[in-house]
């Protein structure tokens, strides 16, 4: 009984090698179609299909690392290909018919997605619109290949004509070419060409504030930047941050020589706006040192002796001479210039040699006037007897 199963057995290897040379589908190849007649299911060459099992899932396994070494393929991707391939056939079959299809739209989704950081207006409601009408995995790679781009470039014209309303004149003339351009020349306007000639109009705005500046710490700053070699981030930064600081410093020089010596409504404005805000210490500078000064210069005058009923300030002596008589009566040599004024502005009264005018009340002026003239009486006389 052994005998025979082992002599079966031998016969059968012995006939396979001629059964499968002589089978049509081993000579055509496995990717030739089926023509003329077919083996019979019983026949022994029905382990073909089997023998060609291989061959597919060989070309399957490529496929999936083709996919899977797509610049699009996200690493989910990545792993559930090599999944797949790690797990045989069937799922890798199961991979290439559905698995990558489901992934790719999720992919899609996730890259559309990331778009929305630093586009525009136009962009953001694009991709808005896109992920919420349920679309196919065809309308995803369209308007990721194609839409976007689209979109980015109107939201890049809007931002170049903005800057073109706003800038100066370097700006203007390089926004008005790459708006004439391609998309590709607008880009580069705003990732660099922008910066470019902004800096031409930094260097013209540097001049001007040098030119229009007294403060030497930031005159000095201008000088020392443009004799150098500054970048454009360099410019736009000094322009709005570094001179303002530089300013305040100037500022608060300034504010200390002009409290110095000054009054105390002077001295206590200039201290509050040091220990202020910047903005605090250029409306100093500006409007509250004159204040100040007008409060001061009101506090002496209130200081003044008042003039009493006659016109004359009270504690003030009215002359020198001895006489009491107020009329002159000589030609004095001393001060006799009339001060007060009337309140149309001319001058009271005038005094001189022989003038016997009578004084309408006057100042200390017109009083020490009289006196010298007494004083000068009272010697002539002397000066007779004497004789």
């Amino acid at each position: 009984m052994k005998f025979s199963r082992i002599a079966a057995a031998v016969t059968t290897a012995a006939l396979a090698p001629a059964v499968l040379i002589a089978s049509p589908a081993f000579a055509a190849g496995h990717d030739a179609p089926a023509t003329g007649n077919q083996p019979a299911p019983t026949t022994p060459d029905q382990a073909v299909p089997d023998q060609a099992a291989p061959d597919r899932a060989e070309e399957d396994r490529k496929t999936i690392l083709a996919i899977i070494a797509h610049p699009m393929a996200s690493e989910f991707m990545k792993e559930a290909g090599r999944k797949a391939i790690a797990d045989g056939p069937k799922a890798m079959r199961k991979f290439i018919e559905v698995d990558q299809h489901n992934i790719r739209m999720d992919d899609y989704r996730i890259a559309i997605l990331r778009l929305l950081p630093g586009a525009g207006p136009g962009l953001k409601e694009g991709v808005n619109k896109v992920l919420s009408s349920n679309p196919t995995i065809d309308q995803l790679r369209h308007f990721y290949d194609a839409t976007q781009h689209e979109l980015r470039d109107d939201d890049n014209k809007v931002e170049i004509s903005r800057l073109i309303s706003t800038g100066g004149t370097g700006v203007k003339e390089a926004g008005k070419k790459a708006l004439k351009g391609t998309p590709a020349d607008r880009a580069e306007f705003l990732k660099t060409g922008r910066h470019h000639a902004q800096a031409q109009d930094d260097l013209v705005e540097l001049a001007r504030i040098d030119e229009g500046w007294d403060g030497p710490i930031l005159t000095e700053a201008i000088g020392k930047l443009m004799n150098g070699s500054p970048t454009p981030a360099e410019l736009r930064h000094f322009l709005e941050v570094t001179q303002y600081q530089l300013r305040d410093q100037d500022n608060r020089v300034a504010i200390a020589k002009t409290i110095d010596g000054g009054g105390p409504e002077l001295v206590k404005a200039g201290r509050a706006a040091l220990a202020g805000t910047p903005a605090d210490r250029t409306e100093f500078l500006k409007t509250g040192q004159h204040e100040a000064r007008a409060k001061d210069q009101a506090a002496k005058d209130k200081e003044k002796p008042a003039p009493d009923k006659d016109g004359q300030e009270q504690g003030n002596g009215a002359g020198t001479g001895s006489g009491t008589d107020n009329t002159n009566t000589g030609t004095g040599t001393g001060n006799t210039a009339v001060t007060a004024q009337g309140h149309n502005g001319s001058p009271l009264a005038t005094t001189g040699a022989g003038d016997h005018t009578t004084l309408i009340a006057g100042g200390a002026g017109t009083a020490i006037a009289a006196g010298a003239g007494l004083l000068l009486a009272a010697r002539m006389r002397r000066a007779g007897a004497a004789r």
